[in-house]
């Protein structure tokens, strides 16, 4: 028998998942609850994240996630899952969400999203895993698109620090003015 972990051994990056939307998953306009689809979002891209770096992965980050339609009770929802990108241990994983009406077996794209995995290993530990094979001119495009991705996250995450810093850690150094002008602006803008 081959060994699973031989490097030589390419994963292709997809998953796919398809489940029923029963009652317990409804909300209270008796659709299925965002929240649920969140959970399962992110054991969609689990999946086929641990599935691709053959590792356990833990969350990093969820990225985009846009709600188009509703998904309704009594509809199957395949969730399309595929590693974008790949790091040194994380992974992009772009997730499709799909629902499929089961008496006419109409589909409906609902929704969306980027997750971030980190490969992990028995210690908790980031793992190093292979690179992602880029065999076709849509595999390319999607991991540049990732790796820009990935950077608009991190210029992001930088300014949501510095503003964190400037109107929460240090307030006091804020003048009443400053203070009222942005509030104005704020206001205005809602």
């Amino acid at each position: 028998m081959p060994d699973t972990k031989d490097e030589t051994k390419q994963r292709d990056g997809h998953s796919y998942m398809t489940l029923l939307m029963t009652p317990d998953m409804v909300n209270f306009s008796g659709n299925i609850h965002g929240g649920a689809l969140l959970k399962l979002l992110d054991l969609a891209a689990y999946a086929c994240a641990s599935h691709y770096s053959q590792q356990y992965v833990v969350t990093l980050s969820v990225d985009q996630v846009q709600f188009y339609e509703p998904v309704y009770v009594g509809e199957l929802v395949t969730f399309k899952s595929r590693i974008n990108y790949v790091g040194n241990s994380s992974m992009e994983v772009g997730v499709e969400v799909w629902a499929e009406n089961i008496h006419t077996g109409e589909e409906r794209f609902t929704s969306n999203c980027f997750i971030t995995m980190i490969a992990v290993g028995d210690d908790g530990r980031p793992v190093k895993i292979q690179p992602l094979k880029l065999v076709t001119i849509q595999d390319k495009a999607q991991f540049v698109e990732a790796k820009l991705r990935k950077q608009l996250r991190a210029e992001h995450g930088r300014r949501l620090a510095d503003l964190h810093e400037k109107w929460s850690d240090h307030v006091e150094d804020l003048t009443q003015e400053e203070i009222e002008m942005e509030l104005d602006r704020a206001m205005t803008e809602a």
